[in-house]
């Protein structure tokens, strides 16, 4: 008998479950986002869950920086003083400077105040758009003019400049003293040179020429003829900058306030102003001088005697310089280092000798006041003991560029609060007061 050929047959319950089965698939195929589906799903890998997260990071990110970008450019006053300068106050005092000089280089900072009418100044033979300028010591090497007159400043003076490159005093040279808001600085007129510099201000005079521009002059270290240097500055920028400033009171060079003696300062202003007249009439600027705040009442009417004579007549005076002197209120563990101080410690010598300057040449002399200006009400008062202009330095390292801003502001509000439609009216009228306080 021949065996039969085995065959598997399905049990009816193995078909029932097969037809269910397809039923299924056919009704997830026709209906793939059922929410009755209780069909096994494939678990959500990591990447899936983390895609949506880094998306968010991405938008937080671009929205935080757009901010911060907006807020820099603009000048937000309150992003700088909470978040930006705190940030900048944690690298080193020089790095945080070269950074800030960058910065306005490129041009990113654009606040977009316009001054007003009452702010317009006349100041020796230049109409100033504001009274407010950035005093010699921040832009060393002229590369951040244009950068600085965007910021609203309304004159920008570089320097000092020497004749040749020297790299000043070995580093650190300056130091904060936060508890004073104070600086104190010990360069030692680090410079590029007369040549590097002159190069680079004559690009800056096709870009922003109509801006006032001031070139502060100061001797190369290891100089054996300082007038030589000077009467060297005043060949070389004459006929670029708008005014120049012989310095002889910086504390940092050797020597230097030494020029301020009587005999030495009257053959140095004679020198000077003698090369002046030999140029072209239409390269002859005004000539300025910046005074040291520690002289005595009898230096300073001796500099006076000498400034007021026909050979040495200057246009103008710059009061003052750093100090050397420590005052006993200093709190910083930086009070005792070496150099000059700046900032609000400075405040009333300086101003005290503004007035005394304005007084001992009745008002004939016009002075830029400098020295611990860090608001508006600084600023007038410096302006009633007989400045023409003022200066920042300290305040802005400080508070950043939107401490332009504000000091325009209250001087403009201080001014006529008082009944002042220019700045000019103010000027010195608040001398005597200022004087017997």
């Amino acid at each position: 008998m021949n065996a039969r050929k085995w065959k598997y047959q399905p049990t009816r319950s193995a078909l029932r479950k097969n037809k269910l089965v397809q039923n299924q698939t056919s009704s997830k195929a026709s209906h793939p986002n059922d929410p009755f589906d209780y069909s096994p799903q494939p678990a959500q890998s990591h990447c899936s869950i983390m895609n949506p997260v880094r998306s968010l990071l991405k938008v937080t990110a671009l929205g935080a920086a757009t901010f911060s970008i907006t807020c820099l450019y603009k000048g937000n006053e309150r992003f700088y003083e909470n978040i930006f300068m705190p940030i900048v106050r944690l690298a080193p005092p020089e790095t945080a400077h070269h950074l800030a000089v960058f910065g306005l280089k490129l041009g990113l900072i654009r606040p977009g105040y316009q001054d007003p009418g009452v702010l317009r100044t006349q100041l020796m033979n230049m109409v100033l758009r504001n009274p407010v300028g950035i005093a010699a010591g921040f832009d060393k090497h002229g590369e951040a003019v244009c950068g600085l007159h965007l910021l609203g400043f309304g004159f920008v003076e570089v320097g000092s400049v020497t004749p040749q490159p020297q790299p000043g005093h070995s580093r650190p040279r300056v130091f904060r003293l936060y508890e004073d808001e104070a600086i104190v600085n010990r360069y030692g007129f680090n410079s590029d040179g007369h040549k590097v510099i002159y190069e680079r201000l004559k690009e800056v005079r096709q870009k922003c020429g109509e801006d006032v521009l001031g070139i502060n002059l100061g001797k190369n270290k290891l100089s054996k003829d300082a007038i030589r240097d000077y009467v060297k500055g005043v060949k070389r920028f004459c006929g670029l900058a708008d005014y120049l400033v012989i310095n002889i009171s910086s504390p940092n060079t050797p020597g230097l306030r030494t020029m301020q003696n009587k005999s030495t300062l009257f053959v140095l202003l004679s020198e000077v102003l003698k090369v002046r007249s030999s140029l072209p009439l239409a390269e002859q600027r005004p000539i300025m001088v910046k005074l040291a705040p520690d002289l005595s009442d009898e230096d300073i009417q001796e500099i006076v005697t000498v400034v007021c004579s026909k050979a040495c007549a200057v246009d103008g005076l710059i009061v003052s310089n750093t100090t050397i002197e420590r005052p006993s209120s200093l709190k910083s563990i930086n009070a005792g280092q070496l150099g000059g101080l700046s900032g609000q410690p400075l405040f009333q010598r300086s101003t005290q000798l503004v007035a005394k300057v304005y007084k001992w040449t009745e008002g004939k002399i016009p002075i830029i006041g400098v020295g611990g200006i860090f608001s508006g009400r600084d600023a007038y008062n410096k302006i009633l003991a007989g400045a023409s202009a003022v200066q920042l330095y300290t305040a802005f390292i400080y508070h950043g560029p939107p401490i332009v801003i504000r000091v325009k502001q209250e001087l403009e509000e201080l001014l006529k609060a008082d009944g002042y439609d220019s700045v000019q009216q103010a000027v010195g009228k608040g001398v005597d007061q200022i004087l017997q306080s």
